[in-house]
């Protein structure tokens, strides 16, 4: 039960008020029974949150429209990529390219957020260094200026003062895209956006954006490459506990307009917190299909013995491959998998806030591989599920928000259950059978 009324934020009332001033604030309240009780708790907030997500989905979009005009410009899509060196490099792949599309969203994102939640702008995190070097060697820090001409001043020394094409992107930064309604006033949470963190993959499967292979995306499959496997996440975190809350997800190339032929983009996106979960994918229903084992999606360079293990329980049909730690999860999300496994450390934050959020709306999660095969409470506890708000004190650079222990997203409990009494089952035998070989050596 909701109600919804007026009130005015004043000094005599501080707890009432939006951190960011005064001036009169909707209130809602939220009257939700406790499961096996017969008393009603009662909640309050302001429409910050429902504010936080309107923007989310807002700056995405611009986000998406960014990286498709970089891609559909082709003199702008040569200027923009630099290999990534040093400690921003992700040691699994031999070149790690980053693009100044990924770099512009992430600053754009973390202005808009920032002008107008100013109370969040230190909790902005990315995955890109905002320094990028131009031609002659210079290395400009690229940042979203106030006006359009400034953005497009500074772009163009990034770009070797190439002002078209500055002027082109500039203009996407700060065009702003089409109302989109998520329905949000309907939503009451408990939080301020002075409690949360934000964790941004501008370009998630940056190789397969670099490639740009079209392939047709058909309704039920995975997309094992390409373009689709693009995306643009944007993660919400809870800074006391690192439970992921909120999770916007763009898809910028998921199908081609009929009338122009020009790419089209889809919004993903899911709240989880407390007793509210909403998100915008209908939660998946079992049925015979979970009965006949669960079908999980893998990288292409995941280990034998895990590929092995989960032959075992799911078969060889029910393995699939795709590109992109975000695509991967997003097929959870979908129902195109029940399960992604990855057994190495070779994700980060950014790549798993955001979906992991829209998992634990949907009743799922993601939890790390490594301590849950060491658990003995199995699957369930909050030492196993992925959190967001602390670095890693054994590592340097990236490597301090690495997922080191692997993980697995999954949208039903008893089928990561399954998956990891397998897991742990298989790679033990096959451990074993291993320093058996060494023995008789």
């Amino acid at each position: 039960m909701h109600q919804t009324f007026e009130n005015p934020c004043g000094p005599t009332n501080p707890t009432n008020c939006s951190s960011r001033g005064g001036g009169t604030k909707r209130l809602t309240l939220l009257l939700r029974k406790m499961p096996g009780k017969r008393s009603w708790i009662l909640w309050t907030t302001t429409s910050g949150m429902a504010d936080l997500l309107r923007l989310l989905l807002r700056v995405s979009e611009k986000a998406a429209n960014v990286a498709r005009v970089c891609r559909q410009e082709a003199l702008l899509f040569q200027l923009l990529v630099q290999e990534k060196t040093g400690e921003d490099k992700n040691k699994k792949f031999v070149q790690d390219f980053k693009t100044l599309a990924d770099v512009v969203i992430q600053e754009m994102i973390r202005h808009d957020v920032g002008a107008q939640f100013p109370e969040m702008a230190g909790f902005i995190h990315g995955e890109e260094s905002n320094k990028f070097e131009n031609g002659l060697g210079e290395s400009v820090t690229v940042t979203v200026c106030s006006t359009e001409e400034e953005t497009a001043t500074l772009l163009a020394t990034v770009l070797d003062g190439d002002h078209t094409a500055a002027s082109l992107l500039a203009q996407a930064i700060h065009q702003d895209p089409e109302t989109i309604d998520a329905n949000a006033d309907r939503m009451t949470i408990p939080l301020r956006p002075s409690e949360l963190g934000i964790w941004i993959d501008p370009i998630d499967a940056t190789s397969q954006y670099i490639e740009g292979r079209e392939e047709v995306l058909k309704e039920g499959h995975l997309c094992p490459s390409g373009l689709h496997c693009a995306l643009v996440l944007i993660g919400v975190y809870l800074r006391s506990t690192g439970e992921p809350v909120m999770g916007v997800i763009n898809q910028p190339f998921h199908h081609k307009d009929p009338a122009g032929g020009g790419w089209r983009g889809k919004q993903y996106w899911g709240v989880s917190c407390g007793g509210v979960n909403v998100c915008s994918v209908s939660r998946p229903g079992g049925g015979a299909e979970e009965d006949r084992g669960p079908s999980v999606v893998l990288s292409s360079s995941e280990k034998q013995a895990v590929k092995e293990a989960l032959t075992s329980l799911c078969g060889p049909d029910k393995l699939m491959y795709a590109s992109g730690a975000g695509y991967k999860i997003l097929c959870v999300i979908q129902g195109l998998a029940h399960a992604y496994v990855l057994s190495e450390g070779s994700t980060f934050k950014w790549d798993s806030c955001a979906p992991h959020a829209l998992l634990r709306a949907l009743g799922g999660g993601v939890v790390d591989l490594t301590k849950s095969l060491q658990s003995d409470c199995g699957a369930q506890g909050q030492e196993t599920e992925l959190t967001y708000h602390q670095p890693s004190t054994k590592h340097s650079g990236a490597e301090r928000w690495a997922n080191h222990g692997g993980l697995v997203a999954y949208r039903d409990i008893s089928q990561l259950r399954r998956i990891l009494t397998s897991l742990k089952v298989k790679l033990t035998v096959l451990n074993r059978c291993a320093e058996c070989d060494l023995t008789a050596r």
